[in-house]
């Protein structure tokens, strides 16, 4: 029987490769909701190929809810989520309350709120498997050393709760026993070589010119800043359940190395392919299986791979996430409202680039402590974060 999917942000970056990926294995798959933020014609157009699928325009008035509502009547098997930012975090939950297993490229869902989404999806036995670059080479690299069973095994156990305490403790004490460091790979973006007062003049432009990759206009801007690296490492945290100090940051500009783990022996494992999301949303769809794909392979005849430390003086954002992640509670999901509107302020001409990370820290300044247990306080904390910065910039 076929899988039901949800594509969630479908039009774009990471909707437009998870369809390609779909149509090479449509007696796999079968696509009952569509959804896109505003691109009204695009949505119209994926209607007319695939005809079963509820579409969604989720930017109208009452597109929120009318989003929410499908993916709890579609009742998907598997939901991939590509909305871009702070959007996803609801469209997560209620795919995990449909039942539906989450292959999430959507970092601020974990950032955000976390220990909630995990929580709820333990509590209905659905699984989280990342397809971010990063954190799918670290998700998959655990599970080949039989290490990710805080995702694979205590998160998604169906038992009952003695038992499921014995497993959580006993993969935790051999993943810290034995995983000495998760280091995240980072392209470095448009800026890599530019001196922190050549940064003081770049546009939206310049901003936007990713030697890389091809992405939305709110990531592309995070990658640029190295905002996004700052997410990987809230969620990092969250994810793989290991505390800031033991998540490192490594520029590599060639993004063929997605991450790596290095263990107690001083190994590292990595994760290496050509740069291309199709890989990684294939690695979510079949999880735990592997399935073949046609697609460019990597080859080692002319390989060069660089890496370099990354400056954190020029790049503030990683040291305000680890700040974020230290503190915890309401802290990383003030980074990331903050962020968001700072990066949109930013692209409107608004404000500098190097404005982004000033007014980041101005809003860290205030106190998030409060636990971040529930949707409502979560939200609050969100808003009350953007208006800081709306105030500020004003």
């Amino acid at each position: 029987m076929k899988k039901r999917l949800a594509v969630l942000g479908a039009t774009g970056s990471i909707g437009k490769s998870s369809l390609d990926v779909i149509l090479k294995h449509k007696e796999t798959f079968e696509i009952v909701l569509l959804s896109a933020h505003s691109s009204h014609k695009e949505l119209e157009q994926l209607k007319n190929e695939w005809p079963s699928a509820v579409c969604v325009l989720s930017g109208k008035e009452g597109g929120k809810k009318n989003l929410l509502e499908a993916i709890g009547n579609v009742q998907p098997d598997i939901t991939i989520n590509g909305i871009s930012g702070s959007a996803g975090l609801e469209p997560s939950l209620a795919a995990i309350k449909a039942g539906s297993n989450l292959a999430l490229a959507n970092k601020e869902t974990v950032v955000m709120a976390g220990e909630l989404v995990f929580r709820s999806a333990k509590a209905k036995n659905v699984k989280i498997i990342p397809v971010d670059s990063e954190h799918s080479a670290i998700f998959h690299l655990l599970q080949r050393e039989n290490l990710n069973h805080r995702v694979t095994q205590s998160r998604n156990f169906e038992g009952n709760a003695q038992v499921q305490d014995q497993i959580k403790k006993k993969s935790e004490e051999l993943k810290s026993d034995v995983v000495s460091e998760i280091i995240l790979t980072a392209s470095g973006g448009p800026f890599r070589k530019l001196s922190l007062k050549e940064m003081e003049s770049v546009t939206a432009k310049d901003a936007l010119a990713h030697p890389i990759w091809n992405m939305g206009p709110k990531i592309t801007i995070d990658s640029a800043s190295m905002a996004n690296k700052g997410l990987e490492i809230i969620e990092a945290c969250s994810f793989f359940n290991m505390p800031p100090e033991k998540i490192k940051v490594v520029i590599h500009p060639q993004s063929i190395v997605h991450s790596m783990i290095r263990l107690c022996n001083g190994v590292f494992h990595a994760q290496l392919s050509k740069p291309d999301m199709r890989h990684l949303i294939a690695d979510a769809l079949f999880w735990p299986d592997t399935a073949p794909l046609n697609l460019d392979v990597l080859s080692f005849d002319s390989l060069t791979l660089e890496f370099e430390k990354c400056d954190m003086e020029k790049f503030p954002m990683v040291k305000l996430a680890y700040e974020a992640a230290k503190h915890g509670g309401l802290y990383p999901c003030a980074y990331n409202a903050a962020n968001e509107i700072a990066a949109a302020a930013f692209l409107e001409n608004r404000i500098s680039f190097t404005d982004i990370p000033k007014i980041i820290e101005n809003v860290m300044q205030a106190d998030w402590s409060k636990d971040n247990a529930d949707l409502e306080t979560i939200l609050q904390a969100d808003a009350s974060a953007r208006l800081k910065v709306k105030s500020f910039i004003n």
